[in-house]
């Protein structure tokens, strides 16, 4: 286990969709906050993706991702889905996917 997970407790993975009008500065808040994972838009004009990291730093990006978002954004609402405790990160940084 990483010096990181062992700080900050138990590793958490979510997946999530953004409805609205959102666009970047998903990649930069989640560097900003220390979690890994990915973000792509989708054709429907959501924004998807999965979030990992320790419990703390995952919840204050699903509260970014569902209140604050981009300062252009308005954001209808969010989705979060298979949040599950995870033995190991899957990622080694935050990227955008296309």
């Amino acid at each position: 286990m990483s010096a990181l997970a062992k700080a900050s407790g138990a590793l958490k993975s979510v997946d999530y969709e953004v409805f609205g009008r959102v666009q970047g500065y998903t990649e930069e808040e989640a560097r900003k906050l220390g979690v890994v994972g990915w973000v792509k838009n989708t054709s429907q004009g959501t924004v998807t993706g999965q979030v990992q990291g320790p419990e703390d730093k995952v919840n204050a990006m699903k509260s970014w991702l569902s209140k604050v978002g981009s300062p252009s954004s308005r954001i209808d609402r969010t989705n979060f889905s298979n949040e599950k405790e995870i033995p190991k990160l899957d990622f080694s940084g935050f990227s955008t996917r296309y």
